[in-house]
């Protein structure tokens, strides 16, 4: 995992055949045989999508690799699929990319560049609005892009990494609010809302550890996020985005608009709106929850691994 971490952060996500996005057109296919407005059918799509991709994690998992061969084999196997399923390379670049165009002042490019990292209006947004916006969008993704898939990873290997990356890719799909996906996609939102309850915190909980080094305050990430972790609409992101705003020091939350449906959210932090600076540095805070997380998660799976070893 820590190999697949570097990987990650050496070479980001390739710009064509990316495996999940291959999935995510695979789902989009199966999609369109299992749609219903109904819960039911949509825990059917949910199970027919990552049910394989589970299977085929834990199929890998399982192969016999006697000898030195066998054992470069696994970690290869392991690399791969962390590499695979880790987007934060890709997060902090997109990131990074219209906090410069924010400071050259082209508004109209950082609004196109934006749908990279949220499905937010872009109509009206200023460049208050798309700070905001890449500065959540950081917060939030650091953990479902990062350190939920580590998390899982350590805790149960290959099915792990690749069934989080499945689920989290269909609630990004069909996990949102709306006439198709309200009934439909209920199924994969709660899954993948239970799937990041634990990492959410622990990310939170992370950013408030790495703060000095980010140039944050601690004391404040840990009171905004005991405060205001709860008013987001979401069980997890709201954790996330108090926690970075804490230890920014900055506003988040407060009014989003979603293909034409206005969603006003409680307000997380204190300090004044983001700016450019402040999405800098919450991609540098980001990187150094990824790097945490990532030594975290190796040490994690290393000891479960050595207490399964013990047992056998």
């Amino acid at each position: 995992m820590l190999l697949g971490t570097a990987l990650d952060a050496m070479l980001g996500d390739p710009a064509r055949g990316h495996p999940v996005a291959l999935f995510g057109s695979a789902a989009s296919r199966t999609e369109a045989r299992f749609w219903a407005d109904s819960r039911p059918r949509g825990v059917l799509f949910v199970a027919a999508t990552v049910g394989p991709v589970l299977a085929a994690g834990a199929y890998l998992q399982r192969l016999p690799r006697p000898g030195g061969v066998g054992t470069a084999l696994t970690v290869a196997v392991t690399a791969a699929a962390t590499w695979t399923v880790l987007g934060g390379a890709s997060l902090g670049a997109e990131a990074a990319a219209i906090a410069r165009l924010l400071e050259a002042g082209d508004l109209a490019e950082a609004r196109l560049r934006l749908p990279a990292l949220c499905g937010r209006d872009l109509d009206g947004l200023d460049a208050e609005g798309i700070a905001r916006a890449v500065v959540e969008s950081v917060a939030e993704n650091t953990c479902d892009a990062v350190v939920a898939p580590l998390a899982w990873g350590a805790a149960c290997g290959l099915p792990g990494l690749l069934g989080h990356r499945a689920v989290n890719t269909l609630d990004a799909m069909i996990g949102h609010h709306s006439p198709r996906y309200e009934r439909f996609g209920w199924a994969a939102a709660r899954l993948d809302d239970l799937a990041a309850f634990g990492p959410a915190r622990l990310t939170a909980l992370l950013a408030i550890a790495a703060a000095p080094a980010a140039g944050g305050s601690a004391r404040r990430g840990l009171r905004v996020l005991r405060r205001d972790g709860g008013k987001h609409p979401s069980p997890n992101a709201g954790r996330c985005e108090a926690a970075f705003a804490g230890v920014l020091g900055v506003r988040l939350g407060g009014a989003n608009v979603y293909g034409g449906r206005t969603e006003v959210r409680g307000t997380l932090g204190d300090g004044p709106p983001p700016g450019p600076r402040d999405i800098r540095r919450a991609v540098l805070l980001s990187r150094l929850i990824g790097v945490m997380s990532a030594v975290l998660a190796a040490v994690l799976a290393a000891l479960f691994a050595a207490r399964a070893g013990g047992r056998r």
